[in-house]
């Protein structure tokens, strides 16, 4: 396997008029090609940031980070990554099929690619069929359904998915859940997966990335060895259980660091 992303001693401060806020500190961290990463930690550990460092959408102040062996800038120019936000940001007035050509529109292919690369995606995603349909004329995982279609429409290896489940309910996060391993199956993509759920990231994951309290750092990085494929009863393991509760344990020492400084 290769290394899609590299950080070595990363570090992230955003200045203020209230003073230096130390967003990530000394985050090291290799994520390899196929992989599914998941990032979790309480709110403001800097799991966003770090995924928006790798987006482009903020820079590191210190250390350096590596995508496909480019600069994050060169990456985002060579659009290497696909990008799902916690809402799906899809525009009202244009259908789902429109929504999710958007991209497309911008770089310039064709209608004739466009329209092959929509209606794959749309199949990878189940949308089939809702084509014409408006984002207020769907369900909210339906909406987020289309919102990975979009991302994934110009075939970028690597995706970025910033906690895309977390509005719904527990029924619909399970089947979209489920969604989601399929697709990783077989698109064959990086993804680097933010969440707050437990379970959520125990279940997806090859590799979970454990995130303190701010200064964000890495206090646990956990290899899963559960199967690919995974039935949601797999949850009720004690396979499952035993990698659930090592988060946990991370979580906790993440919050005695904090507690300590």
């Amino acid at each position: 396997m290769s290394a899609v992303v590299s950080a070595q001693n990363l570090g992230l401060t955003f200045r203020t008029n209230d003073g230096d806020v130390v967003a990530l500190s000394d985050v090291n961290l290799t994520i390899e090609k196929g992989e599914f990463v998941s990032f979790i930690g309480p709110s403001g550990c800097g799991k966003t940031t770090f995924l928006r460092t790798i987006a482009d959408l903020e820079q590191p102040t210190s250390g350096t980070l590596d995508i496909n062996g480019q600069t994050p800038e060169q990456a985002r120019k060579a659009r290497a990554y696909g990008y799902v936000f916690q809402a799906p940001a899809l525009y009202p007035w244009r259908t789902i099929e429109k929504n999710v050509a958007l991209p497309l529109e911008i770089m310039g292919y064709t209608s004739a690619q466009q329209a092959e690369r929509v209606k794959r995606t749309m199949d990878l995603v189940n949308l089939a069929g809702f084509e014409k349909k408006y984002p207020w004329q769907l369900s909210g995982g339906m909406q987020q359904r289309a919102s990975i279609a979009r991302a994934l429409a110009f075939d970028a290896d690597l995706l970025l998915m910033d906690e895309p489940f977390g509005a719904l309910d527990e029924i619909v996060r399970d089947h979209l859940n489920s969604e989601l391993l399929k697709l990783w199956e077989r698109t064959q993509k990086t993804i680097c997966f933010v969440t707050h759920s437990i379970p959520e990231a125990v279940y997806l994951s090859t590799k979970i990335v454990v995130m303190s309290p701010r200064p964000g750092r890495v206090t646990d990085i956990i290899e899963s060895d559960l199967p690919r494929a995974r039935p949601l009863d797999i949850r009720e393991s004690p396979e499952f259980l035993a990698i659930a509760a090592r988060v946990r344990d991370g979580l906790r020492a993440g919050h005695s660091y904090e507690e300590a400084v």
